[in-house]
């Protein structure tokens, strides 16, 4: 569950938040919140378009929000523009209004070019090799499943997985040959090969377990062995006459993982090599090479490269091995033994296929270095104690690269940064005042420069390459929003329940807010690692303080952009630390006068739901009713790679497993809850909600379950949770709580 960068929305009903990807059934629990969000970050399958709850349309506030909501999306007209810049970088071209606008930078001067053009190009990628995606000719796999084909460079072959065992074809002359790579793969052995399995999918990214060499000479394929991982089943079609199994092995924490190999054949001499990817390191529990994966080829074909860490994925490899002999050898080396490495540090080649920026966060921040294929490590590239976030662009020529990092005035403002590839001169570009976007033309003698805040909407400003303004291209226009009196979103800063950390977070009014009056707060969140509350880029009231309320997300330690060490708080502590920062948050709001401090909700879904319930069982005085969304509600019913990441082995953190389940606090239930799973959801498995529910029956406690029938990783209808908490804590409030 690798966490993405955040994107911004502000409604509930969410779509899938990864925008390579289709909405998929089987989401990743961990992805970024953002925070002008209901549930942010919970990559999942949006659950059907809302419709009005019975109850919900007699309730208080529903006609003003029928009335308001609908007009936030369009309540203002971005000044964030994509261009299409010249060649020879000397001018550029955007759509603005409806029109296209051409810049010729030597004139400065702004035409019109046209009424009818189609949509700018998105912002340039950087430049250098990434993982190649396989050609495969389908669309892409199931989340946490991988390709079953993939077709080589030159079109010639086609490698397949069929059988537990991966197989060769050709079409030669209109006649088809196949040829049978391997053929021990079984069922009954539980061997399979050009296959991975659905948690190397999720948690290693794993889309292929096949890879073919840039000359179509070498095919590379993964060896699973699982006969000793043992089976889940989740049941499906249940609204069917007759249902059915989906069986799958997944690695519970600290359960038995699969033995996994990386082979290559040869189709000149049909010979098939095993990878030492093991090499000098026993293969046990605290061993280098327990997981491989992130594996592509160099760019001459000389060496299959791959990533390697231990179990308790403190260590990690980068590493090349050879194709014919299988010898492999360690490029760069990762180590921290505090808590968890990073898993897939981003790589950029150079254009040489040899040399590549690696970000690493060795120091305790994350920082570009500059290795080699072959002789490794070069030279630091940064040194900054702020954390990088990615390659705008290289120019090998000058010998520059072009970067955003976290040095704003605040750690959620992006920053393009230049720097000489030695290391030498590095120079910020940009107004730390703001939030930027860039896109840099050809030449690098100009960027575009997109600058926002949470609360100040985009401006787009052409700069020259020193980051002086040229012109400004387009502004927000926001006179709707003012019109309609919807209020600016406001950055929260507060103290973590350490007492001592600095955290963010975002409040967002109704439109006819009135500060004389009292309301009833509704917390959002995810807080999973590497995770945020907050966001510097503007954000619209949530729609859902329509209904009469304010809405509140808050950053905890687990928060993302802050630096490795800040994260370590949550190591074997996940559901303690994150939680007690969310009651810090809602604790920080007690002192203003419009806020009613006995009338506190919190929702969210995944790991949202997870933090959403603890906080009710474990803060009752800061939160009085909670809907708890497709929760893991024990660490315990979690895969290996994700949960022992952050909480190591449930035998070796017993304590902390137990801190961080649900039922381990049912019997401190005093508001309302309202528990919601999807019965077909092989992400977050059904039995989470069961032991919860289990735990809560047997506590004698009073609760309210949704189920959605044959969903999968989801959440309880927008409406019939609103309908829960305005009757919790506006109808009936006592019922939730004593008020104080």
């Amino acid at each position: 569950m690798r966490a993405r960068p955040p994107l911004a929305m502000n409604d509930y009903a969410l779509p899938n938040l990864d925008p390579a990807l289709p909405p998929r059934r089987s989401r990743r629990w961990i992805t970024p919140l953002l925070p002008a969000l209901i549930g942010m970050g919970l990559c999942f399958s949006p659950p059907s378009p809302a419709r009005a709850q019975d109850r919900l349309k007699t309730m208080p506030g529903y006609e003003h929000f029928q009335k308001v909501s609908k007009e936030i999306p369009g309540s203002w007209k971005s000044g964030a523009v994509s261009v299409t810049w010249a060649e020879d970088g000397r001018s550029l071209t955007f759509q603005r209004d409806g029109k296209r606008w051409r810049y010729r930078i030597p004139e400065r001067s702004l035409e019109l070019a046209g009424t009818n053009a189609t949509t700018a190009n998105a912002p340039r990628e950087a430049q250098g090799r990434r993982r190649r995606v396989p050609t495969t000719g389908g669309e892409r796999p199931e989340r946490g499943r991988q390709f079953t084909s993939s077709r080589s460079p030159d079109g010639q072959w086609r490698a397949f997985y069929k059988g537990q065992n991966l197989g060769l074809s050709s079409t030669n002359g209109g006649t088809t040959n196949v040829l049978a790579v391997t053929t021990d793969g079984s069922q009954a052995t539980r061997v399979k090969y050009g296959s991975a399995n659905w948690t190397y999918g999720e948690e290693l990214e794993q889309t292929t377990a096949i890879w073919w060499s840039p000359n179509s000479d070498l095919v590379a394929f993964y060896r699973f062995d699982e006969s000793q991982v043992k089976d889940y089943y989740v049941t499906l079609d249940e609204t069917r006459v007759q249902n059915r199994l989906e069986v799958e092995t997944y690695m519970k924490a600290g359960a038995t993982n699969p033995v996994v190999d990386l082979l290559v054949y040869d189709l000149k001499t049909k010979q098939t090599t095993k990878l030492d990817a093991r090499a000098g390191q026993p293969y046990d529990n605290a061993a280098t090479g327990h997981y491989l994966y992130g594996v592509e080829w160099s760019a001459d074909g000389t060496e299959l490269l791959f990533h390697r860490t231990n179990r308790r994925q403190n260590i990690m490899e980068f590493c090349a091995g050879d194709p014919h002999t299988g010898k492999c050898r360690v490029v760069v080396r990762e180590e921290w033994p505090a808590s968890w490495t990073e898993n897939l540090p981003p790589i950029h080649w150079l254009k040489d296929g040899k040399r590549f920026l690696w970000a690493s966060e060795r120091t305790g921040w994350r920082n570009f270095y500059l290795y080699d294929l072959a002789t490794g490590f070069v030279n630091t590239v940064t040194a900054h104690a702020f954390e990088v976030e990615e390659v705008v662009r290289v120019d090998e020529a000058a010998g520059l690269l072009y970067y955003l990092a976290r040095s704003g005035d605040n750690p959620m403002k992006l920053q393009l940064h230049r720097v000489s590839l030695d290391g030498h001169g590095d120079r910020r570009l940009t107004d730390p005042a703001f939030n930027h976007r860039v896109d840099l033309a050809p030449d690098a003698q100009h960027f575009i420069d997109v600058a926002q805040t949470h609360d100040q909407a985009p401006t787009s400003t052409l700069r020259d390459a020193e980051g002086r303004a040229i012109s400004e291209l387009a502004a927000s226009d926001l006179s709707k929003f003012h019109t309609l009196g919807l209020k600016p979103v406001e950055l929260l800063h507060f103290q973590a329940a350490d007492g001592s950390t600095d955290l963010y977070g975002m409040l967002h009014f109704p439109s006819d807010f009135n500060p004389r009056h009292k309301y009833p707060l509704l917390v959002s969140v995810y807080a999973g690692p590497a995770t945020t509350g907050a966001s510097e880029t503007f954000t619209t009231p949530n729609s859902l303080t329509e209904f009469g309320f304010l809405v509140a997300s808050f950053d905890s330690r687990s928060a993302s952009g802050r630096g490795k060490q800040f994260l370590d708080a949550i190591y074997q502590r996940l559901g303690t630390v994150e939680i007690d920062d969310q009651a810090a948050g809602v604790r920080s709001l007690w002192s203003r006068p419009y806020l009613d401090r006995g009338r506190v909700g919190i929702f969210g879904t995944s790991y949202g739901g997870t933090a959403s319930g603890l906080a009710l069982l474990r803060h009752p005085e800061a939160f009085h009713a909670a809907s708890v969304n497709s929760a893991v509600t024990d660490f315990r019913n979690y895969d290996s790679i994700y949960t022992e990441r952050y909480m190591w082995l449930p035998a070796e953190n017993l304590a902390g497993y137990d801190a961080g389940c649900l039922a381990t606090y049912a019997t401190n239930l005093q508001g309302r809850l309202l528990v919601y799973y999807g019965s077909a959801d092989d992400n977050v498995h059904p039995a989470n909600a069961m032991q919860f529910i289990r735990a809560l029956q047997r506590a004698g406690k009073s609760f309210e379950v949704q189920v959605g029938p044959d969903q999968g990783h989801t959440a309880v209808n927008r409406d019939r949770m609103m309908e829960f908490f305005i009757q919790s804590l506006v109808l009936d409030p006592t019922a939730a709580v004593k008020r104080k």
